[in-house]
């Protein structure tokens, strides 16, 4: 097995080798045992599935309507500053 068969097989039955088919784990652990990238790869799989695993981030409660006040305030303002400069110059 070589390190780009190994990559498809991670992306095909997952990071967990134990699941694997007997015919393709026991290679794929011969190459871990030889192969820094087969291990980097396999590492980044599993970061990558406990990421996903993760609970979802959520923002804080009244977020959004902090936002949606901050941007009418700031367009408010901006509209204000440009009535009062036309003010001045006319």
């Amino acid at each position: 097995m070589d390190v780009t068969e190994f990559e498809d097989l991670i992306d095909r039955l997952g990071e967990d080798l134990s699941l694997w088919p007997d015919d393709r784990r026991l290679p794929a652990e011969r190459l871990l045992a030889e192969s820094a990238e087969a291990q980097s790869l396999l590492a980044e799989a599993c970061e990558l599935r406990a990421a996903l695993a993760a609970p979802p981030v959520r923002a804080p409660a009244g977020l959004a309507d902090r936002i949606v006040t901050a941007a009418t305030k700031r367009s408010t303002d901006a509209a204000e500053a440009h009535s009062e400069g036309e003010t001045a110059r006319g």
